[in-house]
């Protein structure tokens, strides 16, 4: 079926202008002052805006780990962020040990497969560095995978040593793909939460203190030094904490390839949630931990100047009735994580609505730079002629408080219940297919198609020939 956006102004990374948009076969065929072919469907974007749908390029889907199982599987999960405005997520699809790469991507293929709501890729967590591992790393692209995430931090669990994410980001190099980074120092973290269960220091407030900035900021330096060592590019997940971005400043004066991502929660919470009455604080168990107000400006701040290139939410949900409970008396068992994959984009426009950025800003770091890092522009992330038509009709006047009722996740609560917020989605199409209407879903399970992504440097090599102005 044709499709007719009008009335809207479209938003680009770039520039803001009223004009129409004509869909047909899923894709954009045509901007401006658009005719109606027969039988088209209407949509009126009177007083909205029309914007890329939004790519969440850290998410934690049916994924087994702290001893649990994240309370989202594909079906609810991507229901949760088709209603938030995001029409694509990159899933960590997770290496156990004893099992090679492969396997785990074939595990995640029947995670997905009939169930998501939009459409999706998958990065790969290295765990165990098996012989002939760098072989499966360097076949992966031909999988539409291109990059491996690696954790400095969880010793005994997920931890891996320099010499695995040397490893890790030769192979990268030689076959283009990206090196993600949990960029926590592993052995410090054991250490202080050792150290603070011997002074009997066991509630949810802990965990903070367990993982300072300084922990944070030592891997990300030490990662940073070890991709220049072998000459990839970088990228570091979860940013938090102004030690860790002057570590990405630093090596930015070096011209190190290097990128960093914050995520919604450690821009509005902070380390005193941790300390709530109880074991609420056990809802804010994630990692790296929330930080200070001082913290929350400096990424606000970095996100603006673009030291900052995305905005994710990785969704990481653990009911708090159910799987929080295993650390009750021990902050060390909390399992770590928490939700937010149908929230983003709503906290994230908070940020237009306090005047720390503007639209453009707005759409750039909730869709179109992750688009472009990740091998997926310009078919998704930008609203151009040829673009799949993955729109979102964004009501800058709708407002209202967020609350665990009005969500469609599966997990038992939110970071922000009670938060006030002014902007959020109307309607979102995926492949020119209306999936939510009015705020509420109305698509199908399984629409959600499998996305291949190239490289960083053949993505570049497409962005150089597409030329400059093309958002």
């Amino acid at each position: 079926m044709n499709v007719v956006f009008r009335g809207g102004a479209v938003v680009t990374a770039a520039e803001t202008y009223p004009a129409s948009l004509l869909v047909a076969d899923g894709k954009i065929v045509e901007i401006g002052a658009v005719a109606s072919p027969a039988g088209a469907q209407e949509i009126d974007a009177a007083g909205c805006y029309l914007i890329p749908g939004g790519i969440d390029v850290h998410t934690h889907l049916d994924t087994p780990d702290f001893n649990a199982r994240t309370a989202d599987d594909y079906a609810t999960g991507t229901v949760a962020a088709a209603c938030g405005g995001t029409t694509t997520i990159i899933d960590f699809s997770r290496q156990e040990r004893g099992r090679s790469l492969g396997e785990a991507i074939d595990t995640w293929h029947e995670k997905a497969r009939g169930k998501s709501a939009i459409d999706y890729g998958f990065h790969i967590i290295v765990i165990d560095m098996y012989e002939g591992i760098e072989h499966d790393l360097r076949r992966l692209p031909e999988l539409g995978v291109t990059s491996f995430k690696l954790f400095m931090a969880y010793r005994g669990l997920s931890m891996v040593d320099d010499r695995a994410l040397l490893t890790a980001l030769d192979a990268a190099r030689e076959c283009d793909a990206l090196v993600m980074v949990h960029a926590e120092n592993g052995d410090a973290a054991d250490y202080l939460q050792k150290r603070l269960l011997s002074e009997g220091k066991r509630a949810p407030k802990y965990h903070a203190q367990s993982r300072p900035p300084r922990v944070e900021a030592e891997a990300t330096a030490r990662a940073i030094a070890l991709a220049e060592l072998v000459g990839a590019p970088l990228y570091v997940v979860h940013l938090t904490c102004r030690e860790a971005l002057d570590e990405l400043r630093r090596a930015r004066l070096r011209n190190a390839d290097v990128l960093a991502e914050t995520c919604t929660q450690y821009l509005y919470l902070t380390a005193a949630d941790l300390d709530r009455p109880g074991f609420e604080g056990a809802k804010y168990v994630f990692t790296p931990p929330a930080r200070s107000v001082e913290d929350q400006e400096a990424l606000w701040a970095a996100l603006n100047r673009g030291e900052l290139v995305t905005v994710s939410s990785d969704h990481a949900p653990w009911n708090y009735g159910g799987e929080k409970q295993l650390g009750r008396d021990n902050f060390t068992l909390i399992p770590n994580g928490a939700p937010g994959i149908e929230e983003r984009m709503t906290m994230v426009h908070g940020g237009v609505s306090a005047g720390r950025f503007d639209l453009n800003r707005f759409v750039d770091i909730t869709a179109t730079g992750p688009a472009k890092i990740f091998g997926l522009y310009p078919q998704k992330g930008c609203l151009a002629v040829g673009a799949d038509a993955d729109i979102v009709v964004w009501d800058p006047q709708a407002s209202g408080v967020i609350t665990q009722e009005r969500l469609h996740h599966a997990v038992d609560y939110t970071l922000y219940e009670g938060c006030e917020f002014r902007g959020a989605p109307r309607h979102v199409f995926l492949r020119g297919k209306q999936i939510v209407q009015n705020g509420r879903y109305i698509g199908e399970a399984g629409y959600g198609r499998y996305v291949k992504r190239r490289g960083p440097r053949a993505q570049r090599r497409l962005m150089a020939a597409l030329g400059p102005g093309r958002s």
